[in-house]
């Protein structure tokens, strides 16, 4: 089973891309974020011309996450629990009936946090403490859970190409790294860290100032796995072709592969 995840920055800009990419790549689930349209007008279409199956949890201009599989999805939750008056499209999560090799996925857009002096950071943070409450619930399933997404969350300085000059920012703040330590010790499992140790890999890199051009990036979209599914992990990575495309997303795909 092949997972990808992608914070594709418009779907409607980058579909020539993500079509491109996904005959290459043949993954078996793709995980979506920043897709910037309601369902509606999601080119789901499209989508299952390339034979893939379609949940989206939509917002008009902003967010937007969906799931894409080959396999028939079902049990769709399309918001994170725990605050029923958030409104933010940044969640979606399903089963996807793959028989013995079925699991439970998720598409994550965490909030970015910035400016740290504003209410967005604050929303960052309870964001986070809302998916804890609902991974450790996850867990209790004892299922195959891949919490996929952009997770605006760089884990350590091993993981951005300026440490000292990122320090301040909401991705690198203590308190966000200490949250999204606290779901890793529920039993959840970082994908890319369990296989690779070494530093300088990113998924990120700003439009600005010719970053990906000078590999001035971020790690910030990861995997979590849970006991059942980190027991099929076979390998995970950055794929970092698409973001040296024409009209690329400035993020990148990373591919999962669990054993059936």
């Amino acid at each position: 089973m092949k997972i990808a995840t992608w914070n594709v920055n418009s779907i409607r800009a980058r579909l020539p891309n993500v079509i491109e990419w996904l005959g290459k790549a043949s993954p078996d689930v793709v995980l979506l974020q920043e897709v910037k349209t309601v369902a509606e007008n999601f080119p789901t279409h499209e989508l299952e011309e390339l034979g893939f199956n379609c949940a989206v949890a939509g917002q008009k201009s902003y967010n937007g996450v969906a799931i894409l599989s080959r396999f028939p999805i079902q049990d769709i939750i399309k918001r994170l629990p725990g605050d029923g008056e958030d409104n933010q499209a940044r969640y979606i999560e399903a089963w996807i009936d793959a028989g013995s090799g079925g699991m439970r996925v998720a598409s994550i857009y965490l909030p970015n946090g910035n400016p740290i002096n504003s209410p967005k950071y604050p929303y960052k943070l309870a964001w986070m403490d809302r998916l804890q409450s609902h991974a450790s619930h996850l867990l209790t399933n004892e299922e195959a859970v891949v919490l996929g997404g952009d997770y605006n969350v760089v884990p350590s300085d091993d993981d951005v190409y300026d440490p000292k000059g990122w320090e301040g920012d909401a991705l690198c703040r203590p308190e966000t790294r200490a949250r999204f330590r606290a779901i890793l010790y529920l039993g959840y499992t970082e994908a890319f860290r369990a296989l690779n140790t070494e530093i300088g890999h990113y998924t990120f890199w700003d439009y600005q100032g010719r970053a990906f051009e000078a590999d001035r990036g971020l790690r910030i979209d990861h995997f979590l796995l849970s006991p059942q599914a980190t027991d099929r992990l076979k390998s995970c990575k950055i794929d970092v072709v698409p973001r040296g495309r024409t009209k690329a997303s400035d993020h990148t795909p990373v591919l999962c592969e669990l054993a059936n």
